[in-house]
């Protein structure tokens, strides 16, 4: 009988441990119980070096199918600025198509899920009827990173109400020249305020854990997006301002102006850093070990994974691709553990798989790259949640985030002018009066307002391009009933001085541009705008409200100007100019760079010997 229960005993036993080793994962790496340095190590001797180079290779949505995504394990797709699956698609289509690829990537042999990214830099800016919020320059003048952390937050919603997993931001170059494209895209001249403003990682990421390893990349969650420090480094620092360029910096310059916002995003937990176009005192940053091994890996001790930009390693060469062997070659000596080559994925992939067969690249590059691009993914929950579905898509656009985002546009403006010193301030203005008008290219179009970054890459103009609120509308909408309000884009003087009006609102300004587009050496407000302003100034009591994505030069113009507002390039929700130009909220606005009274004294920032602004860094009036 005592041999019976043994044997039933050693059944049951048996029965049991079936069951367990049943329900664990076969391959250790699915199991999420597991720390992920082993399921890094677990995945990666089961992996092939053709799968390796699949994962550093991230292509473009229109390069992107199913059946490439599982023939070569690509590691990664992005929507470049504009690249989408229709026009004014919704976020349905944008699951569908994304989960799309995802079945795609978790049909190859090993499994191994895509991360998809895209440049949400103000909000999901790419997808029709999303929340577009203040580009980055505003952001900075309002100090108030708490703010910028809700943003991130919300904009993390509304990225994942998508199904995508992956933001190009925040871009955090320290702009030391406006005539540089992309100096909207910096939250400042001053490197102090862009570090303060990198509490957006957190919002974007989730507040990394107390006792966290310090470089170790941390995404929080199903609500959570991975983020992206761009550009590494010195991108804001180029001579004259031009996009791509050479930044003529020595080394304690770099770490005390450039550098610093990069330590406090690697101790946030920050997953990725994207590579910048431009050069160190001559060598290309896509090329440099210095810093992208050196300092970043080594010394900064970054855990998550290094991304090229657009293209990034065609361009070590000049003419860009002229030696793509060479570019291959240098880029991933460098550092960069992912090569975005939104086109050629089969001639990158070859050409790296050629080098490291040749022991060109040695095999523990490639591993340090795959396992870093590994480590984000487990940390993501990715293995665990590859899939979108459709209950997310209420975030897109909601209006708690469009309220955050009007609020954002209050505390972003800055009132550089309110009457002269014996003349009562012209703000707040009265909601109601006999007659208003509202005037200039920038009133009553949305497109303009929300600037470059906007369903495309460059932006564009009109009222028909996505949802929000103009600063007419909102005008409209603000002020008492009673009030007569006419709206012309460029009057002429006598329209003006015929009109009996009781004060204008002219709104002007830069049309959208994006990076090297944007490059501008005289940084005057493009016609008709100083055309109105002369016009309606000079003849009634006026506030001018500046939409533009740096200072411009408008010194000419001040002596006939009762008010001076500097709204950068607000957003989507125009309302948020409305409530502070009446009164509703007070201006609390600083400037986050200095104002140049002429273009001969740029580059000009706070601290410089020959320091002469019009209005300096911190500037802005109350109400």
């Amino acid at each position: 009988m005592g041999k019976v229960r043994s044997l039933l005993v050693g059944l049951l036993l048996l029965c049991c441990l079936a069951a367990a080793a049943m329900a664990e994962p076969k391959e250790k790496y699915k199991d999420p119980n597991q720390p992920i340095g082993f399921r890094i190590r677990d995945l990666m001797k089961r992996m092939t070096l053709e799968e390796k180079i699949g994962q550093m290779t991230q292509i473009d949505l229109k390069a992107a199918t199913p059946e490439i995504m599982k023939k070569y394990s690509i590691g990664s797709i992005l929507s470049g600025g504009g690249s989408v699956p229709k026009v004014q698609a919704t976020a349905e289509e944008w699951i569908e198509i994304i989960n799309g690829f995802q079945h795609g990537s978790l049909s190859s042999r090993l499994g191994i899920p895509l991360i998809y990214g895209i440049d949400a830099v103000h909000g999901n800016n790419n997808i029709y009827k999303a929340t577009i919020f203040p580009h980055n320059i505003g952001l900075g003048a309002t100090r108030d990173p708490e703010l910028v952390k809700k943003i991130g937050a919300a904009t993390a919603l509304e990225v994942r109400a998508t199904g995508i997993t992956y933001a190009f931001a925040p871009c955090i170059a320290v702009c030391r020249d406006p005539r540089w494209g992309r100096c909207y895209e910096s939250y400042s001249e001053d490197p102090e305020i862009v570090q303060a403003m990198t509490e957006i990682i957190p919002g974007l990421q989730g507040d990394i854990p107390a006792n966290s390893r310090k470089g170790v990349p941390y995404v929080g969650g199903k609500d959570k997006i991975a983020a992206c420090a761009k550009h590494f480094v010195g991108d804001g620092g180029t001579i004259r301002g031009i996009n791509e360029n050479n930044t003529i910096i020595d080394w304690h310059g770099l770490l005390s102006i450039h550098m610093p916002a990069y330590y406090n995003s690697i101790i946030k937990g920050v997953a990725t850093v994207m590579v910048s176009y431009s050069s160190w005192n001559g060598v290309k940053m896509h090329e440099n070990y210095q810093l992208i091994t050196g300092f970043l890996k080594n010394t900064l001790k970054f855990r998550g994974f290094v991304i090229s930009d657009w293209q990034g390693i065609d361009k070590i060469t000049s003419p860009p691709g002229a030696n793509y062997t060479y570019s291959v070659q240098a880029g991933i000596h460098a550092g960069i553990d992912m090569i975005m080559t939104p086109f050629n994925h089969s001639e990158f992939i070859d050409t790296l798989t050629d080098l490291v067969k040749k022991n060109v690249i040695p095999l523990s590059r490639i591993d340090d790259a795959v396992s870093r691009i590994l480590r984000v993914k487990f940390t993501m929950g990715l293995f665990e949640d590859p899939l979108t579905d459709l209950s997310v898509v209420t975030h897109l656009g909601a209006q708690p985030h469009r309220d955050l985002a009007r609020e954002a546009v209050r505390k972003s403006l800055v009132l550089l002018k309110n009457g002269e010193n014996a003349d009562p301030p012209l703000l707040p203005l009265p909601k109601k009066a006999d007659k208003i008008l509202v005037a200039g290219t920038h009133a009553n179009n949305l497109g303009n307002q929300c600037g470059g970054w906007t369903i495309t890459w460059q932006g564009l103009q009109g009222n028909n391009l996505t949802a929000g609120t103009t600063i007419f509308s909102a005008i409209s909408a603000a002020i008492d009933p009673s009030t007569e309000l006419v709206l012309h884009e460029n009057p002429d003087a006598e329209f003006v001085k015929s009109g009996n009006f009781s004060y204008a609102v002219v709104v002007v300004g830069e049309p959208p541009y994006a990076e090297g587009y944007g490059d501008n050496l005289n940084l005057t407000i493009p016609e008709p705008g100083p055309s109105t302003i002369t016009n309606v100034c000079t003849n009634i009591k006026c506030v001018v409200v500046l939409i533009s994505g740096r200072p411009l030069l408008i010194q000419p113009y001040l002596p006939f100007i009762e008010a001076l507002v500097a709204a950068w390039l607000p957003g989507s929700e125009g309302q948020g100019v409305a409530d502070v130009l009446f009164g509703d909220y007070g201006f609390t606005g600083k400037l986050p760079h200095t104002w140049f009274k002429t273009v001969e004294q740029l580059p000009m920032n706070f601290g410089d010997a020959h320091y002469d602004p019009l209005f300096p860094l911190g500037f802005g009036l109350t109400t």
